[in-house]
């Protein structure tokens, strides 16, 4: 995987103590480094010192920037003193990347001119001036932070992943494959505000893709390798051949849509067309797809798919779509997420196992073989959903962990309990909100990483649900 890089920008001002831009240079480079990443970083004699402070200086780190365009996921804009915001702004006006605001802290005992920074204070007019200029930037707490501190390297971290988020989300593609089922409203979406905000929506009929699955042959190297992938992703102990043929038939028509359309994402008509003629349920595939890093939601439920990307590029993990399914038992902040087996592996307590579908089994027995039934595991995670309405995306996340609480072994489907403080009142915003039944789930806390993205990059409505 290429690492991820960001380009390094040094303020100056002239009557500050300008040998202390040197330290920041060598500073700031070990600091990336460190932490695992790589770095872009203007020759020290291009300006005084390698670093910017008139607005001509600014210009030419802006011609220097775009020569290096595609090359960088973010800026990191470091004040080592109290730097000219004038400079800073003719430079980064068009950097069209997140750009993380540090500032040098001062030391007591080294408050004389020759070593008093003032970046304190100077960050203020900087964040002022880009805001005026109504360009976007991050910042984050302590206000002032020395890059060979844990404190940067998480504020490095965290930036990292605020890069994933907006440049993964800036632009993409999902595909629609089939119309929405027609039973669920709930997850009506509009295409037109998706493509205003870097959406492409590719729609495909479900009778295409039967046709494509039909041409496959039993013994096609595609189909067999792929069956062979399948059997050794989940248990397929007890799936008769001729279903685990029909599933590989579909995985491998998925792959072909997703290869030749460049689609970074999925949303799949799930029932009950495929149960009805295929005689299989496909959630194992979309199981197997979230695993391997390709975002797949069911029910043709395409704002969840945004979510669960923009969830995998903050976690660099699987999401998953899951229902707000069932209460557990009498503690108000508990609930059971549940979804028939779309699940990723990766996100489960162990191996999954594929089963027949039971609600279809019930009126059209054989007709659901590929459910991936298991349990989610104890982790911390992030959940978040999304609606399109009057030409807006509005986005809401919050916080809580699985738990290791036990579902009877009875219960159908792949499902975990989730804790999360306040559930009851999140929940009556969510439904005065008009948020769909279905919510988004992946690994750890990244809240903040995403409403940074999204509030302040991205321009959807972010709405607090914790508040």
């Amino acid at each position: 995987m290429k690492k991820q890089t960001f380009a390094l920008f040094f303020g100056n001002r002239g009557f500050m103590p300008a040998e202390l831009i040197k330290g920041a240079r060598v500073d700031m480079v070990k600091a990336v480094t460190d932490a695992g990443y790589d770095y872009i970083i203007m020759d020290e004699d291009a300006t005084r010192y390698g670093a910017v402070e008139t607005r001509d200086e600014g210009r030419a780190y802006a011609k220097w920037l775009k020569s290096h365009e595609g090359e960088y996921d973010g800026v990191i804009l470091c004040m080592p003193i109290f730097i000219d915001e004038n400079g800073a702004i003719a430079a980064l006006q068009d950097a069209g990347v997140p750009i993380l605001m540090q500032a040098y802290p001062d030391e007591i005992g080294k408050m004389d001119f020759k070593n008093r920074r003032d970046a304190y204070c100077g960050k203020f007019s900087v964040t002022d001036v880009f805001c005026q200029y109504n360009v976007p930037f991050t910042v984050m707490p302590p206000h002032v932070v020395d890059p060979l501190t844990p404190e940067f390297a998480k504020n490095l971290h965290d930036f990292a992943a605020i890069c994933r988020v907006v440049n993964g989300m800036k632009r993409f593609t999902i595909g629609c494959i089939g119309a929405r089922t027609t039973a669920f409203k709930t997850v009506r979406f509009d295409e037109i505000t998706m493509q205003r905000h870097g959406i492409n929506v590719e729609s495909f009929d479900l009778s295409e893709l039967f046709e494509f699955v039909r041409a496959k042959k039993d013994d096609d190297e595609k189909v067999l390798a792929k069956k062979a992938v399948l059997e050794n992703y989940t248990d397929f102990t007890n799936v008769p051949e001729d279903k685990k043929i029909m599933l590989s038939k579909i995985s491998v028509v998925i792959d072909e849509y997703i290869e030749t359309y460049h689609l970074d994402a999925i949303a799949l008509r799930c029932w009950n067309e495929m149960e009805t003629y295929l005689r299989v349920c496909p959630c194992v595939l979309l199981s197997e797809l979230n695993d391997r890093g390709i975002t797949a939601s069911c029910e043709i439920d395409m704002c969840s798919a945004i979510t669960m990307r923009a969830l995998s590029l903050a976690t660099r993990a699987p999401s998953a779509c899951l229902d707000w399914n069932n209460n557990y038992g009498t503690d108000p902040d508990k609930v059971i997420l549940f979804h028939c087996g779309s699940t990723a592996q990766k996100l489960m307590a162990g191996k999954g196992q594929v089963t027949s579908h039971k609600m279809f089994d019930k009126g059209d027995p054989g007709s659901g073989w590929g459910t991936n039934e298991g349990r989610i595991a104890a982790f911390p995670m992030t959940y978040s959903n999304c609606k399109t309405e009057d030409g807006k995306i509005t986005i809401y996340f919050s916080e809580g962990e699985f738990t290791d609480d036990n579902i009877e072994k009875e219960f159908f489907g792949c499902g975990g309990v989730a804790k999360i403080d306040g559930l009851q009142k999140k929940l009556i915003k969510l439904a005065r909100g008009g948020f769909k039944h279905h919510t988004t789930v992946s690994m750890g806390h990244v809240k903040y990483i995403l409403e940074e993205a999204f509030k302040y990059y991205l321009g959807y409505d972010v709405v607090s649900i914790d508040d």
